[in-house]
C-alpha cells in the first residue's frame, strides 16, 4: 500500500469519531484530555512546575529533559510526534527547522500574543523567533533566554580583563592549565569558532576550517579539566580552575545563588559576528503536530506565563535564569535582589545586547566532527 495523503487520513478520522465513543480515534482524544507530555530542557520538568498543574487539572504530565536540541527534534523525525505534546528547544529550530518539517503547529494568535505584550520590551509580539518566516503564524511562546559566552572567577581574572580581551583569553598560552571547558557540544564549536575570530553561523571556507582545528587542538590541549556544570563550578569555588569556556548565566547562577557573586558569566565587548563576540539563547515552546494533541498542551502554555509559575520556573531546580515574563511587574517583583544577583541582572540587557542570537551554524556537522577529534587527542 502506497503512502496515504493527508486527504485520506483525514476521511479515515472522520469516520473512525463518526463510529462513536467507541472508535479508535475518539478513544485516544477522550483519554488524551488529561494526559500532557512534554520533551524540554531541564526546569521545565521540575516537580515545583509541573504538581500545581496536575493538582489543578486533575492531569498525568510526563516531561523528558535532554540537553541538546537536536537530540529533541530528531526524536519527533523519528515518528515521536504521536508522543509528545509540547516541546522546548532554543530559538531558530522552530521557526528554521521545525515549522518547515511540519513537526509543530501553530498557536491561535489572538489566544497567546496578548502575553508577548506583557513580556520584556525585546519580546514584544510579533517576536521574530516565535513567528514563522512569513509572519503570519505564531510558532511558539518564549520564557527563559540568557547570554551564554565563558565563566571567570574574578578574584583571579578581573570583570574588565575579561570583557575587553574576550575570547583571546583562551588564547593566551599563559592561560593554559587554568581553566576547564564545559561539556556541549553545539556551544563549544560556536565558541571556538568566535576563539579563531570566526562568526560561526555562516558558511565556511576551507580556510576557516583549518583555524577552528588549530584552535580546538590548541583549547582543549590547554583545558586543565572537561565536565558538567556541577564540576565546573566546583573547580572554580575551590581554585582548581580560573575560568571556564563556555558558560553563563545559565551555568553560574547555582554557584552565585549559593554565596559565591566573584563568580561571573562574561559577555565580550566585542567579536566577529557583526562586531558581537558573545551569543545569547532564548526558549521556544511550541505545540507538537501530534494527531491526537492533548488539550492541556495550550493550558500549559498560559499556566507558565502566570506571574508566580514564570518566577518558579527561573528558579526551578537546577538552573536559574531570567524569563521573558520579567515585563510583568506582578512577576518582577517576585524576584528577591538575591535572586536577581544570581542572574547578573544588573548587567542582563546591556550583556544581551553585545550578544548574537543564537543560531544554525550550516556545517555544524563538519565542525562537530573536528571538534571531537580535537578532544580525542587530548588522550
Amino acid at each position: 500500500m502506497g503512502p496515504m495523503s493527508r486527504r485520506s487520513i483525514l476521511r479515515l478520522m472522520g469516520a473512525a469519531a463518526v463510529a462513536g465513543p467507541l472508535g479508535g480515534v475518539s478513544r485516544a482524544f477522550a483519554a488524551r484530555e488529561k494526559e500532557l507530555n512534554i520533551l524540554c530542557w531541564e526546569g521545565y520538568n521540575s516537580a515545583q512546575v509541573l504538581d500545581p498543574f496536575r493538582a489543578a487539572k486533575g492531569a498525568t504530565v510526563k516531561a523528558e529533559s535532554l540537553t541538546n536540541d537536536p537530540t529533541m527534534i530528531n526524536r519527533l523525525r523519528a515518528g515521536e510526534t504521536n508522543v509528545w505534546d509540547l516541546i522546548n528547544v532554543n530559538n531558530p529550530w522552530a521557526r528554521k527547522v521545525m515549522a518547515p518539517a511540519g513537526l509543530i503547529k501553530p498557536l491561535p494568535r489572538e489566544t497567546f500574543e496578548p502575553f508577548f505584550d506583557k513580556m520584556l520590551p525585546a519580546f514584544k509580539a510579533p517576536y521574530r523567533w516565535a513567528m514563522s518566516d512569513d509572519g503570519k503564524d505564531l510558532l511558539g511562546m518564549a520564557q527563559r533566554f540568557g547570554p551564554y559566552s565563558f565563566v571567570v572567577n574574578t578574584d583571579k581574572v578581573s570583570r574588565a580583563t575579561a570583557e575587553e580581551q574576550g575570547w583571546n583569553l583562551f588564547n593566551d598560552p599563559k592561560l593554559a592549565g587554568r581553566y576547564g571547558i564545559l561539556e556541549s557540544d553545539d556551544w563549544n564549536v560556536f565558541d571556538i569558532f568566535l576563539t579563531a575570530g570566526i562568526n560561526p553561523f555562516v558558511a565556511h571556507s576551507d580556510a576557516d576550517f583549518k583555524a577552528f582545528e588549530d584552535t580546538a587542538v590548541r583549547i582543549f590541549k590547554g583545558a586543565k579539566m572537561i565536565g558538567d556544570i556541577a564540576t565546573m563550578n566546583q573547580a572554580l569555588i575551590s581554585g582548581e580552575i580560573d575560568l571556564h569556556f563556555t558558560g553563563g548565566t545559565y551555568s553560574v547562577s547555582p554557584a552565585r545563588a549559593d554565596g559565591y557573586p566573584n563568580l561571573r558569566a562574561i559577555t565580550p565587548l566585542k567579536g566577529p559576528i557583526a562586531g558581537k563576540g558573545g551569543v545569547s539563547w532564548i526558549e521556544i515552546t511550541s505545540t507538537v503536530n501530534n494527531p491526537a494533541l492533548s488539550s492541556l498542551a495550550h493550558e500549559f502554555l498560559k499556566y507558565v506565563q502566570q506571574p508566580e509559575v514564570a518566577h518558579t520556573v527561573a528558579f526551578a531546580e537546577g538552573t536559574f535564569n531570567p524569563v521573558a515574563q520579567m515585563g510583568n511587574p506582578d512577576c518582577f517583583k517576585l524576584f528577591s535582589k538575591d535572586e536577581l544577583d544570581a542572574i547578573q541582572w544588573d548587567s542582563l540587557e546591556e550583556e544581551m545586547s553585545r550578544s548574537a542570537e543564537y543560531d544554525i551554524v550550516p556545517d555544524y556537522d563538519k565542525a562537530l566532527e573536528i571538534m571531537l577529534g580535537a578532544k580525542r587527542q587530548r588522550g
